[in-house]
């Protein structure tokens, strides 16, 4: 795997040197935090499109907060998905994702997904220790199921990986893979950066950058359908659609409302 993740780069530690009378004494520098192009307080609220519901539902992805976490510091991040009025007559289904972002590393700390389908409901808790290149993995029902994962040093989970993404400086014909660790697995994700595009979406219109992951799993099959992104070709790198072509149809979500971006 290509050592992508340029964005995993300011938690290396430099060493200055400091002379006192005739010897030198190594002294570490402070870490330092990347730029970013999101901060505490940004909301993107999105319409969700299936196949033919032009609304299926909403979503939203937002950075609640900046908090010490672990001996470092993280940006608390969830995003959250419903149904239509229509469909939720029809399914009850609810689902959110929380991920601790560390803010010097880019790397995440823990993920959660909640999921809640009818009368079923699901908790799957990732807990990562990149150090020690492993994760914990836990489902949670009735009962708690645990398995340790062997990771890579920059395995990212799913939300975490479009932040990271977002922060990346991404030219066209750009290629590169992620490791992102979900429901369990690790899978490797190919990345390649398509031309810009203008994109229309309920907040107007907007030049974005075609990004195409392409997912490969440990067995090397590639689940589910083809996946697209465009971001924002500007400075805050906004995710203005995404599409899924899955199984059950095609999913599109449309950047609807923004709010402290």
């Amino acid at each position: 795997m290509s050592r992508l993740l340029p964005v995993a780069l300011a938690v290396a530690s430099v060493c200055a040197l400091s002379v006192d009378a005739q010897q030198a004494t190594p002294k570490s520098t402070p870490r330092k935090e990347p730029a970013v192009p999101f901060k505490v307080g940004e909301r993107l609220t999105y319409d969700v499109e299936w196949s033919t519901y032009v609304t299926a539902g909403s979503a939203t992805m937002a950075v609640v907060d900046k908090q010490p976490s672990s001996n470092s510091t993280v940006y608390a991040i969830v995003a959250e998905g419903r149904p239509s009025a229509l469909l939720s007559a029809l399914y009850s289904l609810s689902y959110r994702v929380d991920t601790l972002l560390d803010s010097y590393a880019l790397l995440p700390q823990r993920t959660s997904v909640f999921s809640q389908e009818g009368r079923r409901q699901r908790t799957k808790v990732t807990s990562f220790d990149h150090a020690a290149r492993k994760a914990r993995y836990e489902v949670r029902t009735a009962t708690i199921v645990r398995k340790d994962i062997p990771i890579s040093a920059q395995t990212l989970d799913a939300l975490a990986a479009l932040y990271v993404l977002r922060t990346m400086p991404l030219r066209t014909n750009d290629r590169f893979s992620m490791s992102i660790c979900d429901n369990g697995n690790v899978y490797t994700v190919q990345v390649a950066v398509g031309g810009v595009e203008s994109i229309t979406t309920g907040i107007g219109t907007a030049s974005a950058i075609r990004v195409t992951p392409t997912i490969t799993a440990p067995e090397g099959e590639s689940p589910g359908g083809g996946f697209v992104i465009w971001l924002t070709n500007d400075a805050r790198r906004l995710p203005v659609r995404m599409e899924a072509q899955l199984p059950v149809g095609k999913f599109a979500l449309a950047l609807s409302r923004t709010s402290g971006v």
